[in-house]
């Protein structure tokens, strides 16, 4: 085994070759399902596990998702749930944000530790938020979000049972976004027989603050914003995740570029590790391809409880890092 292990050049990561893509591949394949790549969890292992902690950490971040992320969006297109004009308003909000989240990580946050304090206590806040989601005192009076679950169920069934438990090729014509009205003011679009609609202002200006957090430590955003479309707007995750991998994907193209062209800061380089970001990206590629196929499969209610547990473990780790 010992010829397995490899060091990495540019980070300094002495680790078996295989170690990348394999903790990429599990991580994705579960987080995609709800919109978020996974960036959010490989950043604490590199760290952690890795002892990967230099700025340059956040843009090799950015290299797993520019790799990983394309075929989940492939599939979301593919099955026509791809809420575009959402998609559209994320990225307009997104962009800006990353910007500005590079300065404040390479100019104000060299050492990222009060900053993980208040993005753990935002994260906490969502992580509790969608666990309560999935508790009976939430589902009063949400009959629209009820039915929507029902005939998800349903189809399910109808479809494990007419193709003996296979995986299903498609969804049915009913079961694709389709856009009533995109204007300034709000956002409306029809999914499965029901209308969802959002304020098209709150939503740039919360892609605009994720941007920010996302450009801080490279983990493109979609671990925020995900889980607040879904506690906070009401939208079905089924149209939510395409959204948000793809403004994470144009996101962390912006990173990457921005880390790579910039000099060294306090001594430290911010150039990505190349090599080290495509092969968590290679795991992740087939993971969120995976994830976004088995997705529909999966009820709405446990996407919620298993992306609210992971955020809170994240929030928890990243808060207690700031006492201990």
């Amino acid at each position: 085994m010992e010829s397995l292990e490899f060091i990495f050049p540019v980070s300094g990561v002495t680790t078996y070759i295989f170690i990348p893509p394999f903790v990429a591949l599990i991580v994705s394949f579960f987080t995609s399902m709800g919109g978020v790549s996974g960036a959010f969890l490989l950043l604490p292992f590199q760290m952690s596990f890795l002892a990967y902690t230099s700025p340059s950490v956040s843009a090799t971040n950015f290299v797993f998702n520019i790799v990983a992320i394309p075929s989940g969006v492939y599939r979301y297109i593919k099955e026509g749930r791809m809420a575009w004009p959402l998609t559209w308003v994320v990225i307009a909000g997104t962009l800006p944000g990353v910007f500005i989240g590079y300065y404040l990580r390479i100019l104000y946050l060299p050492d990222p530790r009060s900053f993980k304090l208040f993005v753990g206590c935002v994260l906490l806040y969502i992580g509790i938020r969608l666990c309560y989601e999935t508790t009976g005192m939430a589902a009063k009076g949400k009959s629209q979000m009820k039915a929507l679950e029902e005939k998800f169920t349903q189809r399910t069934e109808e479809v494990k049972k007419q193709q003996h438990a296979r995986i299903a090729s498609g969804l049915p014509k009913e079961a694709v976004v389709k856009t009533i009205s995109f204007s300034l003011s709000t956002v409306e679009y029809e999914f499965w027989g029901e209308r969802f609609s959002f304020s098209t202002l709150s939503m740039f200006l919360l892609a605009f603050i994720v941007g920010i957090i996302g450009g801080t430590y490279g983990i493109g955003g979609g671990a925020i914003i995900a889980p607040f479309c879904v506690a906070v707007f009401h939208l079905p995750v089924y149209t939510v995740a395409g959204a948000a991998l793809m403004g994470t994907f144009l996101t962390s193209i912006a990173g990457v570029v921005l880390y790579s062209i910039m000099p060294a800061t306090h001594g430290f380089s911010t150039s990505p590790d190349w090599l080290l970001g495509f092969l968590f990206g290679a795991g992740g590629f087939a993971g969120m391809y995976l994830g976004a196929r088995f997705q529909k499969f999966i009820p709405q209610k446990f996407i919620k409880l298993m992306l609210g547990t992971i955020i809170l473990s994240l929030a928890v780790k990243y808060i207690l890092q700031f006492f201990i």
